[in-house]
């Protein structure tokens, strides 16, 4: 870590120690086993679960009582060419209250945050009431099929179910806390394969152009109206992202045309219904096609209750902001902890930078997203 003329808290003091372990998906670098010590320390009981190359641990304190789980994930995106960095990716740098590295955001900054606030909860509420939790994966940014939803799998498996949630995605827009996500939409992909029948181009009329038949299909896609959406969720969302066609010559009609599709859908409609939809759109234009479907995120929603007022309450006291509830953004393992019942929100930095060289955040921002975990943890089990 490097340090200009800045103090160090220690939640900054962790995530910087988090940062600087390397843990490009599904890579965990050792972060786990430094959280691990932590909450060892302050009395959680550890259940390591790998799952192939992927590095998961649930821990647990408290014998019995509602459950409030804090997950996250210990592994971060490729940090693309190392010159593009002002500083290196991994040699953490505070400057100017500004905390510079890959994870600071996403999410290594929050993890911290979780930590450090239980610490002082613990600390402060030897007795508290119920049980605190810790469900840690190293595969969020990469397939995840050996992280959450294994876990997952395994808490039902041992009916051990978290009653709330809090994620530390990050959720925040311009300023910490003003923005948490209480549902996500879910994802439905389609790979669509229209087939024709190849030629020269110069004779149409011994081809069947497969990229012109197309054409009309997918304006009529374009132009639904899949659903109005609710209080929660935009109305549903259908996007081309590729189309491939052609041999690369000029001259040579192509015998099939791929597209690639995506729905970002609300809790209005299900990705069954939207699949027959498509297909019956596909048959009305008497087109010969293949088309295989990915569902790779349900919708779902935590609607106001007691872990968003906890949420919110602590957001105000902290920062006197009104946060807002959104949906918006793309899929979190949100997505498989929701269906084990459980109550989750995604509360976390600023996401100005995710994903992006230089990633970085306000580093005093992490004392009070500390703070606010510990708001929600005093408001839930006390």
């Amino acid at each position: 870590m490097t340090q200009k003329n800045e103090t160090v808290s220690t939640t900054l003091q962790l995530a910087c120690e988090l940062i600087s372990r390397p843990s490009v998906t599904p890579l965990d670098g050792g972060c786990q086993e430094v959280m691990i010590d932590r909450l060892q320390a302050l009395g959680f009981t550890i259940q390591r679960l790998p799952f192939a190359d992927v590095d998961n641990f649930w821990a647990v304190k408290g014998e019995s009582g509602p459950v409030l789980c804090f997950a996250g994930h210990t592994d971060v995106v490729p940090t693309g060419k190392l010159d593009d960095w002002q500083h290196p990716p991994f040699e953490p740098v505070i400057a100017d209250d500004i905390l510079y590295g890959r994870g600071a955001a996403d999410m290594k900054g929050a993890l911290a945050a979780m930590v450090t606030a239980c610490e002082r909860f613990v600390e402060q509420q030897p007795n508290h009431a119920g049980r605190i939790a810790f469900l840690i994966t190293s595969d969020e940014e990469g397939p995840a099929v050996n992280g959450t939803v294994k876990v997952v799998e395994w808490l039902q498996d041992q009916n051990k179910i978290p009653d709330w949630c809090v994620i530390g995605e990050p959720s925040s827009h311009q300023q910490l806390g003003d923005m948490v996500k209480n549902g996500r939409r879910g994802s439905l992909n389609g790979t669509l394969v229209i087939k024709g029948t190849q030629g020269h181009i110069a004779y149409p009329h011994m081809a069947d152009n497969p990229i012109h038949r197309a054409a009309p299909a997918l304006a009529e896609l374009m132009a639904q109206q899949w659903d109005e959406g609710n209080d929660f969720f935009p109305a549903t969302s259908f996007q081309v992202s590729n189309i491939n066609g052609g041999t690369g010559a000029t001259n040579v009609i192509p015998g099939e045309v791929t597209v690639v599709f995506n729905f970002r859908f609300s809790t209005q409609v299900t990705a069954p219904q939207l699949q027959a939809r498509v297909e019956d759109i596909l048959k009305n234009h008497e087109l010969s096609y293949d088309i295989e479907w990915n569902l790779s995120g349900e919708p779902f929603i935590t609607e106001p209750g007691d872990l968003v007022s906890a949420v919110v309450d602590s957001i105000k006291k902290e920062t006197g902001l009104d946060t807002e509830l959104s949906t918006s953004g793309g899929t979190s393992d949100g997505r498989f902890i929701a269906k084990l019942g459980t109550q989750v929100i995604e509360l976390g930095t600023l996401n100005a930078t995710i994903h992006k060289v230089d990633e970085q955040i306000a580093a005093s921002d992490l004392d009070k997203l500390s703070n606010i975990y510990q708001g929600i943890l005093h408001k839930l089990l006390c």
